[in-house]
């Protein structure tokens, strides 16, 4: 779960990461209020769950109240297109008004979770401003890299190194330890999976602060997060995403015209190349997992119709676990409750298959069978290119 740049930084200052003076608008008049109680020149700021946002127009800086308003009429209600959010980009519904920074040095600092060696990987570098992306292209002798022992947490000692490699001057090192060991503490202790600041800025006045930050959160470990799980904003989510999750579905919508409709990430990843290999283009992952009663499987089929672009569905189900005659039950309550007309492929194998294959061919409806991944996938690009 991803949260705005506004809430990052209000959890990241309870952890002691020093971030500039600002406040939230939610109209131009606010804006201008907001700006009135900083004083001086400020920054006008798109909250989108994005990156890249000056590039795009979202990031602008204001130094009087005519500045102030144009720029918040010009952002609220507008769809911020970044190269992060794709060509349908994302609704700008609130802006951060925060004073203005005299920036002297600007710093990458991330901390991520790496998979290969199991521990919280601290990533920095003294080209802040950039893409962490662009900063490995085209200056990866700047990136520092420092692993976390997970038996004793990350020491003052790991902090102060990062600081010294990153070539500041000495004053500044001992102002720089407390915002990392901050930022760890607040990746710990809120069971995020992601914390970045870029740029954490060295002022002129020789001060450290955040003037950026992102945040994203293990959704498995959110109910016990309760404080975190409120910073959710679902219009800067795929509604089709967010429909299915919020049901208990394991949802990514994909750009292709073919539902699938899985049970087990394994077999649904399995599904999906099998797919491509056959010409065709997925419109989502779904994993209805491996329990699925008749009304997790019409659950399956109404987030799957959600997507406006799907021609074919193809139902592809391995029942160890799970069983065939449930899930078969389940597509045919589906078509006939939903009335759906587009091709639906469906392979089944495994617990109770013969009696799951019966239900399908004495149901009435017009299902097309296949007895195997490859030949199923075949006959939903097929259906789907029809259909199309």
């Amino acid at each position: 779960m991803d949260i705005h740049e506004y809430q990052a930084k209000e959890l990241l200052s309870k952890f002691g990461v020093p971030i500039p003076r600002g406040g939230l608008a939610y109209s131009p008049e606010q804006a201008t209020y907001r700006a009135s109680e900083l004083g001086g020149t400020v920054v006008v700021k798109a909250q989108i769950h994005s990156g890249a946002r000056g590039k795009a127009g979202g990031i602008k800086v204001c130094r009087n109240e005519k500045e102030i308003e144009d720029a918040a009429e010009a952002l609220l209600g507008r769809k911020l297109v970044t190269h992060q959010t794709g060509p349908s980009g994302k609704l700008v519904s609130r802006l951060y008004i925060e004073e203005a920074t005299n920036i002297d040095k600007e710093i990458y600092l991330g901390f991520v979770m790496d998979r290969a060696s199991e521990r919280i990987m601290v990533v920095a570098s003294a080209a802040g401003g950039m893409d962490i992306e662009e900063i490995s292209q085209k200056q990866p002798d700047t990136i520092i890299r420092v692993s976390v022992d997970p038996a004793v947490g990350m020491q003052q000692f790991q902090a102060r190194e990062i600081a010294f490699g990153l070539g500041v001057d000495p004053e500044i090192v001992n102002k720089l330890i407390p915002a990392i060991m901050g930022c760890y503490r607040a990746f710990r202790d809120l069971d995020a999976m992601m914390v970045e600041i870029n740029p954490l800025v060295i002022t002129k006045e020789k001060q450290v602060v955040a003037l950026d930050a992102k945040m994203s959160f293990d959704e498995n470990a959110l109910f016990r997060r309760p404080h975190i799980s409120e910073l959710r904003d679902k219009s800067q989510e795929d509604p089709r995403e967010t429909y299915a999750n919020d049901r208990g579905l394991s949802y990514v919508g994909l750009d292709g015209d073919i539902g699938c409709i899985v049970n087990g990430a394994g077999l649904a990843m399995a599904t999906l190349d099998m797919i491509k290999l056959a010409g065709g283009e997925p419109a989502n992952f779904l994993d209805i997992g491996g329990g699925a009663s008749p009304e997790r499987t019409a659950k399956s089929f109404k987030a799957v119709l959600r997507d406006k672009n799907v021609k074919a569905i193809l139902v592809n189900v391995f029942a160890g676990i799970n069983r065939c005659d449930w899930v078969a039950k389940g597509v045919v309550d589906a078509v006939k409750e939903l009335k759906i007309t587009m091709p639906i492929v469906v392979r089944l194998e495994g617990t109770n298959v013969d009696e799951g294959k019966r239900i399908i061919q004495t149901s009435g409806l017009t299902v097309i069978s296949a007895d195997t991944l490859a030949e199923a996938a075949k006959k939903a690009v097929e259906a789907a290119k029809k259909a199309a």
